[in-house]
């Protein structure tokens, strides 16, 4: 047995070995030690190997589901090997191999599959700075390619966060070794691009990939041929879902770094949680192909606006007169559809289980209701999708005819074929269950024919069926009755016709079992005929969905359509932040108008006050514009896009060495050789990691390069008063500023977007929110004052306060004064305050 196990592990030496022994998957050696520490599971020992005692873990059979799980998120693979010989047909243990290879890349088992997300396995190669890009989704059979410069890498992998990424062993990228807890590195020479070429013409059975326009991208065929060899290793067979070819380029979408996905919180906030997220608030959706159609869409906005504008239409006849009748008649429909998507993948993988062919003829059923609440629509995007919804009749009166109702979980476990599907398979279940009756009337004809009264018809488990006759009768026996065995009484027959049955009925259930494995095989064979259809439907049933979901939005908060112009520039009446207006009361809404004379908003404002929001708020509405989303406003008119750039806060990146300065200017340099005059920019407090020369010269220079050489539509938010200088050199940058005011000793934010300079940036009074001691915040108001009545010099910088002169006050030379100076009248109480006062009274005589 170790024999077998060993020579199993020496071809999968790198991925955890479930080895079938009866009840339980055992592993032996290092993986035993590894998988007790990664499951939790007990570490034993069995038997010895060089002297030493093997080391054992084990998981049931039954549960196996929940632990792969547990390790394929934790970044793991594994091989299961099955045992697939007959017991007791050979002398020795029973023959394993393997039967299925698990990676966080190459799910398809719904058990295994978050069903709102994407597992892609990604193959990433580079020749001279350029980067070769090929991804997988195996749970649909979406392939896609990709080149692109090297130092977007970063940007690529936020966007498509893959489960699990191949590289050549030879090549270093420290980047995705840092972030992809599942990596796999494979020998140079499988990233070939002629050996691509060759893999790809002989699964499409074409010539060449001409058609598909990937000529010209050597560098990605030799990631794709990585990619499409190891996926068909993992899963054993032809991968005939894969059924076409996508070449994605940057062009195709508004540019997006991996900043500016976290910064916008679309789908990760920036604790790393779900929720709350752009992601969290849309998802409405019915079905888990909607919600993962939403997800990708989010992060994939569309730079040719005519699909987005088709999807606003498209939204607008599902919102209808505000009723949102067609809306809710299609959400209705979709309440009772499966995931077509992952059925049709595993159909063709020969892995869907007779509960997904269950689920997915409910789903086909509805198909006709659909496609009725989309009949009155004008938007020719839905009129498309109601056209998709379509299948050959043949599948779904297979499926109707073939599987019953409520199939077992497994075909091993029978129940499976419908009745009446297949004579043979009727007749073995009869037997089954008419057994009782056959033979009853079995004795009935026999004692009718034999003239003996007393005649049974009986079983056992040693000699089967049998015909009881007593000894009195024996000569009443027919002469087609032949003897079984003799009774110290009686006599037992058995009849060709009994013989006949008995054969039946013994082995029915087996047979009746082995049957139905063999229609539901056919089953597959025939439904995989539909393959392309069935994911035609599936793409229909998620952008559907997904569209529905846009307009519950817009019903439910008040979205309007975006208006796309050909003029430059962003004009927002009443634009609203659509995550935040959900967490607080009263949330202000605020314009934004930028134009080629009014390229950048210098925003100034105290902390709290709602600059960052505002800023985010105007990318949040573009992205959903370009998505094909209504948007948080009033009204919405946006010019021509091609990237959105943030720089919104920073922290240590002490993994690559970078401090929170560092990132915070590496940033700033990719959006300085990255925006152009169509792209939105937005700087949030620039310069404020270095002293404050430095960084007040360094954001100066920033927002001046904006202006002239960028010239991007740019939301500048600073506390650097000094900015709002620039007015006066360049016209086309306006200083607004989100007000606030005092009252008491406390500061109110009005929220409210205001033409102008703030008039001061009520910091100290924002730390005493924070819960500064008031000694604290009572001597910065001091040094503030001191501060900003010192007039700077000409010489070299220094720290500001080092040379800084204690704050002139008066003479202390009375006791009452120098008490007078210690008092806090806001900390304190009306009684303390009365004996403080007698206290100074007493002091003074």
């Amino acid at each position: 047995m170790m024999v077998q196990y060993l020579r199993i592990k020496t071809q999968h030496p790198d991925t955890l070995l479930f080895y079938r022994m009866g009840d339980f998957y055992e592993l032996f050696f290092d993986d035993a030690e590894k998988a007790a520490r990664l499951l939790d599971i007990t570490l034993t020992t069995r038997g010895q190997s060089a002297g030493k005692p093997i080391k054992m873990a084990g998981v049931p059979f039954h549960a196996v589901e929940q632990y792969l799980t547990r390790l394929v998120k934790l970044g793991e693979s594994v091989v299961i090997a099955e045992q697939v010989g007959e017991p007791g047909a050979t002398k020795g243990p029973m023959e394993r191999a393997v039967s299925r290879i698990v990676t966080p890349g190459t799910l398809t088992d719904a058990a295994l599959l978050d069903d709102r997300r994407d597992a892609l396995l990604l193959s990433a190669n580079m020749h001279r700075g350029v980067l070769g890009l090929a991804w997988l989704n195996l749970a649909n059979g979406d392939l896609r390619l990709m080149e692109c410069p090297a130092e977007s890498l970063q940007a690529q992998f936020e966007r498509l966060r893959p489960a699990e990424v191949l590289i050549p062993d030879g090549l270093a990228l420290p980047l995705i070794e840092s972030l992809s807890p599942a990596l796999r590195r494979l020998a140079d020479w499988q990233f070939d691009a002629e050996t691509g070429v060759r893999l790809l013409t002989g699964h499409f059975a074409t010539r060449d990939l001409a058609g598909f326009g990937v000529d010209e991208l050597p560098v990605a065929l030799g990631a794709a041929a990585a990619l499409y060899d190891y996926a068909k290793t993992t899963q054993r067979q032809s991968l005939t879902h894969i059924t076409g070819l996508t070449v994605e380029r940057e062009s195709e979408y508004l540019r997006l770094d991996a900043a500016t996905r976290r910064n916008l919180e679309l789908t990760e906030t920036l604790r790393g949680e779900s929720a709350p997220t752009l992601l969290s608030l849309l998802d409405t959706c019915v079905t888990s192909m909607g919600s993962r159609w939403m997800r990708h869409a989010l992060h994939h906005p569309l730079r040719d606006r005519r699909l987005p504008a088709a999807r606003h239409h498209a939204v607008a006849e599902l919102v209808g007169e505000g009723d949102g009748q067609i809306a809710s008649a299609v959400r209705g429909a979709l309440r009772g559809v499966a995931d077509v998507d992952r059925i049709t993948a595993r159909i063709a993988l020969r892995s869907a289980r007779p509960r997904d062919l269950s689920a997915l003829r409910e789903s086909l059923v509805r198909l006709p209701e659909l496609a009725e609440a989309l009949a009155s629509t004008r938007s020719e995007l839905l009129a498309g999708i109601a056209g998709g919804l379509a299948i050959s009749p043949d599948a779904l009166d297979l499926l109707a005819r073939a599987i019953t109702d409520e199939p077992a979980a497994m075909v091993r476990d029978g129940g499976v074929i419908a009745t009446g599907f297949d004579a043979e398979l009727d007749e073995l279940r009869n037997i089954q269950t008419n057994c009782g009756e056959f033979l009853m009337a079995l004795e009935v004809r026999e004692r009718e024919r034999s003239g003996i009264a007393s005649l049974k018809v009986e079983f056992n488990r040693v000699h089967g069926f049998y015909i009881e006759v007593s000894r009195l009768h024996a000569d009443k026996v027919p002469e087609d009755y032949r003897r079984r065995q003799t009774l110290k009484n009686a006599e037992r027959y058995i009849t060709p016709e009994l013989k006949t049955f008995e054969d039946k009925a013994l082995s029915a259930q087996e047979r009746a079992l082995a049957r139905e494995k063999l229609l539901y095989e056919q089953i597959l064979d025939v439904l995989a005929q539909h393959i392309p259809p069935l994911q035609a439907i599936a793409r229909a049933l998620a952008t559907l969905d997904g569209l529905a979901a846009f307009a519950d939005a817009a019903l439910r908060y008040g979205y309007v359509a975006p208006v796309f112009s050909e003029q430059p520039g962003i004009a927002i009446a009443g634009g609203r932040h659509p995550v935040v207006e959900r967490q607080v009361e009263d949330f202000i809404q605020n314009d934004a108008r930028l134009a080629p004379t009014r390229r950048m908003l210098m925003i100034t404002g105290p902390n709290m006050g709602g600059k960052s929001t505002f800023m985010r708020q105007v990318a949040l509405i573009c992205l959903l514009a370009h998505v094909g989303s209504f948007v948080p406003a009033q009204s919405a008119t946006l010019g021509p896009l091609d990237a959105i750039f943030t720089r919104i806060g920073a922290s240590d990146d002490l993994a690559s060495g970078r401090s929170t300065f560092m990132v915070e200017m590496t940033e700033a340099s990719a959006i300085l050789h990255g925006a152009t005059e169509h792209s939105l920019v937005l700087m949030d407090e620039i310069g404020r990691g270095t002293s404050t020369f430095d960084g007040l010269a360094l954001a100066f220079s920033i927002a001046r390069h904006l202006l002239e050489k960028n010239r991007s539509l740019t939301l500048f938010a600073t506390h650097y008063f000094e900015l709002t200088r620039l007015n006066a050199e360049y016209p086309e940058c306006a200083n607004v500023h989100l007000d606030a005011v005092e009252h008491g000793h406390r500061i109110v934010f009005l929220h409210a977007l205001e033409e102008g300079p703030a008039s001061q940036s009520y910091g100290i009074e924002v730390a005493a929110l924070a819960g500064i001691p008031a000694t604290v915040i009572r001597d910065a108001k001091r040094r503030l004052r001191a501060l900003e009545n010192r007039e700077i010099g000409n010489g070299p910088q220094a720290d500001l306060f080092a040379t800084l002169p204690e704050p002139e006050t008066a003479p202390l030379s009375h006791p009452v004064l120098t008490a007078l100076a210690d008092v806090d009248p806001d900390s304190l109480s009306p009684r303390e305050a009365l004996e403080q006062l007698y206290a100074l009274k007493r002091m003074s005589t």
